[in-house]
């Protein structure tokens, strides 16, 4: 039984199997020398990464880090992915939630701290 949290998902494992198929049309590409195969496992290869990245953000993922050992079982959804994981590259690509520690605040065009204020030395 393992003492921590390896991060099994329903988004990992479809993803790591349609990679695994892609690598391999990739591989039988290279000992056929065959530009048709080497194209199409590049392209399983790369809707691999795309299917993992819509799983996740529909739920399916984990966000970065360790999980609480109730939602450690493959099925176990997240709910926390509509809003974005903090300091999640995939969620912050989607346009969700914010990197982790960040400090930045919107900045609005008015007021003595805002960008005017500033260009004027104030």
């Amino acid at each position: 039984m393992s003492l921590h949290d390896e991060g099994h998902t329903v988004a990992g494992w479809t993803g790591t199997a349609i990679a695994t198929a892609g690598s391999g049309v990739l591989g039988w590409g290279v000992c056929a020398v065959s530009v048709p195969a080497l194209v199409a496992g590049g392209a399983v290869t790369v809707v691999s990464v795309l299917v993992t990245w819509s799983l996740h953000l529909t739920g399916w993922g984990k966000p970065p880090g360790p999980r609480p050992r109730a939602e450690w079982a493959l099925g176990t959804r997240d709910t926390g992915a509509r809003d974005g994981h903090p300091g999640c590259v995939g969620c912050r690509l989607a346009g969700r939630g914010r990197p982790a520690g960040s400090l930045l605040a919107p900045v609005s065009g008015t007021g003595e701290n805002g960008p005017a204020a500033a260009r004027a030395g104030g």
